[in-house]
């Protein structure tokens, strides 16, 4: 047996040594942290399906673009995702936490307790009318990216935010706790699933949810239409706080969306045996179907006025959850023990993108 002569084996091993930290491949699948018009990101890449999802952990750890065969199903609302990190506006799928929508009267109530917000902590604006929106994370750069894996069945990115790390935060939620979020592309469908872990001696009030942004690329949203499996709808006031009444849901299915604007809670969702409500966009042959979990007990449904759009929002509770279950208006308040952890997830998929 020969051996390499010595000079030989030192230009063996000065060659550069290819690795990919914190990337993954395999043969379909890959996840594979990279930058976007100077933003590091995490692509996700499903190669039979001709999907690929890309979030920006910095961006809130949003996920921005969800693209089918090239073309995009996510509202990115920005030129590209460097703009969109430089003017942050929510667009593809925001979280939104600690609560999500609205809150009245300058704070929450739990555990028998009044919590005041302080404005300008912490990413928290309170106006004049008291009613804080979207929580304080939509946007936040504190997401660490903990795992990037591809196998032979799917390709994931798991981050966290350990929110009891920031006093401004806790400022505003003094609940200690955590997040860790995980985006799934399998079989061109993508999960997003999300965990909270509750480090407090108290039990926390859960108020969280997303804002996707939905739209078919091919097709007007004047010329397509929803589905809406849900039976009750939430009535509102004129600052569209919840007064704690319930109506039966009264569009119809599908909900033709041409000249119609919508911006309503729903509840008592339509679950198939899976335990899913299946929301969906549908033109032309080509549709949209987002998939909630059973703890995602809520859905907001906003489609505005002269925007190519419709948001499928997932909600852990009807908009001011905590204040109204304080006041006795609603029951179904949901909270994570001292020590638990709260887990769901929501699925979207594509069809007829071509």
């Amino acid at each position: 047996m020969k051996f390499p002569s010595p000079s030989l084996l030192a230009a063996l091993l000065a060659l550069p040594t290819l690795t990919m930290p914190q990337s993954a491949l395999s043969q379909n699948y890959s996840a594979i942290q990279t930058q976007d018009h100077g933003v590091d990101i995490v692509r996700l890449a499903d190669k039979a399906s001709g999907v690929e999802v890309s979030i920006a952990p910095s961006i809130g750890n949003r996920a921005y673009s969800m693209t089918v065969h090239g073309k995009n199903i996510l509202f990115l609302g920005a030129p590209d995702v460097g703009q969109l990190k430089q003017r942050p506006g929510l667009s593809g799928i925001p979280f939104l936490a600690p609560f999500a929508n609205r809150m009245a009267d300058g704070g929450f109530w739990a555990n028998g307790k009044k919590y005041t917000f302080n404005s300008g902590l912490g990413s928290m604006r309170v106006p004049p009318t008291g009613i804080a929106i979207h929580g304080m994370l939509s946007t936040t750069p504190l997401w660490e990216v903990t795992e990037v894996k591809a196998d032979g069945k799917a390709a994931w990115v798991t981050a966290k935010l350990e929110f009891w790390k920031y006093p401004d935060l806790m400022a505003n939620w003094p609940f200690a706790h955590e997040y860790e979020m995980t985006y799934r592309l399998s079989g061109g469908e993508l999960e997003v699933a999300t965990a909270v872990i509750n480090r407090s001696k108290d039990p926390m009030p859960l108020a969280i949810g997303y804002h996707p942004y939905y739209n078919l690329p091919d097709v007007p949203r004047e010329e397509s239409v929803a589905h809406i499996p849900v039976k009750t709808a939430v009535v509102t006031d004129t600052r569209l706080i919840p007064t704690g009444e319930f109506k039966p849901m009264d569009l119809p299915d599908p909900t033709p969306l041409a000249g119609r604007t919508l911006d309503n809670g729903y509840t008592d969702l339509i679950r198939g045996a899976d335990g899913r409500a299946v929301f969906s966009l549908s033109g032309k042959g080509q549709k949209i179907e987002v998939g909630f979990g059973p703890k995602w007990q809520v859905a907001v449904v906003w489609e505005p006025a002269n925007q190519p759009f419709i948001c499928f929002e997932p909600m852990a509770g009807v908009t001011n959850a905590p204040n109204l279950a304080h006041d006795g208006k609603y029951k179904e308040l949901q909270t994570v023990a001292p020590g638990a952890t709260w887990k769901e997830s929501f699925w979207i998929k594509a069809s007829g993108i071509q």
